[in-house]
């Protein structure tokens, strides 16, 4: 559905949106979130350059939300580091061809009902969703704290 690119990018942010304002290394991110450190460093240089995070740097740096939660969906997330694709033209490339066959209108009418899913999730309605059993926070895969 959405790439491993788009997959990390929304665990840290997730996580960075439930640590407030402090600041949360790559390493730190990394290690809660479950994702390469490496890999990672890529992903919040996406998210920088997006305006979605800000970094500070220096002895107590790291990365911060640079948009509140309540106004940050989950699909601004994806379209930062690996758009949906939609489909506009004909992917066969045939000439003259003006609309869409009916196979490619219905998988880009599927894409744009994603899309708009993904548009109506907010990162803090993720947060605000109840803890169901041992799952700590909103991310499976945080560890207990």
């Amino acid at each position: 559905m959405i790439s491993q690119t788009a997959e990390y990018a929304l665990r840290a942010i997730v996580y960075l949106a439930d640590q407030s304002d402090a600041p949360q290394t790559t390493q730190q991110i990394a290690e809660i979130t479950r994702v390469p450190a490496g890999y990672l460093a890529k992903v919040m240089q996406g998210l920088s350059r997006a305006g979605l995070v800000r970094a500070q740097r220096g002895l107590h740096g790291g990365f911060t939300l640079a948009v509140p939660a309540k106004k940050l969906t989950v699909l601004d997330v994806v379209q930062a580091v690996d758009p949906l694709r939609r489909i506009e033209h004909c992917p066969l490339g045939i000439e003259g061809h003006q609309s869409l066959c009916p196979l490619h209108r219905r998988l880009d009418n599927a894409a744009a009902m994603v899309e708009k899913a993904l548009g109506a999730s907010t990162i803090a309605e993720l947060l605000a969703e109840p803890k169901r059993g041992k799952v700590p926070k909103p991310l499976c895969s945080f560890v207990e704290e």
